[in-house]
């Protein structure tokens, strides 16, 4: 726009002369001209890593950098002509996010979603029943998900926005699904926007000669984000390895001393298709209390939900992470479905600070499921120990990509320095796996049974 391009050229004095005179029309020029507003690595480079012409571009960075802006920003310009019905270099577009609900909350209907990016002339109709979202000019863009793959099995783009990709459950499959349908017009490309995270599929695509890569860190956007924030950020993460990766955008490596390691789960992760019938399923429930919260230094903590099972093979597998940092109600609500989900026969948890919660809040959800509760007797490593030693034997696989909960167990160290408080994922996925294999940790334990008497309508029963 050569409006945009003028004021570049000016003084600062000259420039507010210049918009001082400026027209509604020119206003709104000037707001959606994203080259003005856009940092140097937020603009599509020319080129990948072999000096031609790129195929994926991949935006590498930390938390409120203003991916998601950046991504559709580039679609926009890809999509869009010189007037709201002119002809663009992109017609069929696959747009795919983490789960439904971040495509429609983010990518669409965000602050910084698609339709609030486009001039009202240029702005596309979106219809959420259809999946679908068309622009004047006859341009579609169809909605995905990094949850269901086969979705993409069958449709052709010429181009494709890639939302978050490092934390897809089923990352490899979603993206190579996508490479089959990238086949339309005369040069198809993808543009990823993700937090780095080192799993196999990031790693290969970003020694690839055909992509490019920008990086941008969170405090790159300062000038947008709440101060706030950013005090809270840079004082409770700064220099640790997770501020490395989600502020910073580092693609970090395994931890030294880590009780567990990324190529544990990559060798032995299966789909859905390839599990064995269940033996038993546990969700096991780490809950937040006030404790926690306030060691934290939040209003609330996480309460750890992973649903782990025991296969008939006598193998174990972690077949979902539904954690929240909602509170009682919610998440109870949350290991019900879980425990629906999966068909579980029970739901454990720590009695320790404040476990003993978890039965009253489980049963004002459903009186009849059975609640196991159980009491450490040492420390969080000593716990977790036999656990990681039946990853290292190959015993245990994840059912596709759990992002938050393998950065977790990655991070957790034998001397755990870098704040055990952190390990909410963890403490769940270790009282699972010690329910599952009742040999590997002594604890006392306690049972929720019918026999229940006294204040609240019942009595606990020693196992």
């Amino acid at each position: 726009m050569t409006l945009a391009k003028d004021l570049a050229g000016l003084s600062e004095a000259d420039q507010n002369e210049v918009l001082s005179g400026l027209t509604a029309e020119q206003i709104e020029e000037l707001a959606f001209s994203w080259g003005v507003w856009a940092r140097p690595e937020q603009l599509a480079p020319e080129v990948g890593n072999d000096g031609a012409p790129w195929n994926t571009w991949i935006y590498l960075a930390g938390r409120g950098t203003g991916k998601t802006r950046s991504g559709v920003e580039w679609l926009r310009g890809e999509v869009c002509g010189s007037t709201p019905l002119a002809v663009g270099k992109r017609k069929r577009i696959a747009i795919i996010g983490e789960t439904s609900k971040d495509v429609r909350d983010v990518l669409i209907e965000g602050e910084s979603g698609l339709l609030a990016v486009h001039p009202k002339a240029y702005r596309p109709h979106y219809e959420p029943s259809k999946a679908r979202v068309t622009w004047p000019n006859g341009a579609v863009a169809t909605l995905y998900n990094g949850t269901e793959p086969d979705q993409l099995r069958g449709p052709q783009f010429d181009g494709a926005l890639v939302d978050e990709l490092a934390k897809y459950r089923y990352a490899q499959d979603t993206w190579d699904m996508l490479q089959f349908g990238l086949r339309l017009g005369s040069h198809p490309r993808a543009m990823v926007t993700t937090t780095p995270r080192p799993i196999v599929l990031l790693k290969q695509l970003i020694l690839d000669g055909k992509t490019a890569v920008t990086r941008g860190k969170t405090y790159d956007n300062a000038e947008n984000l709440a101060a706030s924030f950013l005090l809270a950020v840079k004082a409770r993460y700064a220099g640790t390895r997770l501020g490395r990766q989600e502020l910073d955008a580092e693609l970090l490596e395994d931890v030294p001393g880590a009780l567990w390691r990324r190529a544990l789960f990559d060798e032995h992760r299966k789909k859905p298709a390839q599990l064995p019938d269940m033996r038993r399923v546990i969700v096991a429930v780490d809950p937040a209390a006030k404790a926690k919260a306030n060691q934290r230094g939040e209003d609330g903590a996480e309460t750890g939900i992973v649903v782990c099972g025991l296969g008939v093979d006598g193998r174990g597998y972690v077949l979902d992470d539904a954690t929240t940092t909602e509170g009682p109600d919610k998440w109870g609500r949350l290991a019900i479905a879980a425990y629906d989900r999966h068909s579980a026969d029970a739901v454990v948890a720590e009695i320790n600070n404040g476990g003993d919660m978890v039965p009253f809040v489980i049963r004002s959800v459903r009186e009849s499921v059975k609640v196991v509760v159980v009491t450490a007797s040492r420390g969080k490593v000593p716990r977790a120990e036999p656990v990681s030693a039946l990853y290292e034997q190959g015993r245990i696989s994840h059912v596709g990509s759990f992002a938050a909960l393998e950065d977790q167990m990655c991070a957790f160290t034998n001397t755990d320095a870098e704040d055990k408080a952190l390990k909410d994922r963890v403490d769940a996925l270790v009282w699972g796996f010690t329910e599952l294999f009742p040999a590997l940790v002594k604890v006392v334990k306690k049972k929720w049974t019918d026999k229940w008497v006294g204040r609240g309508g019942g009595t606990w029963m020693r196992s």
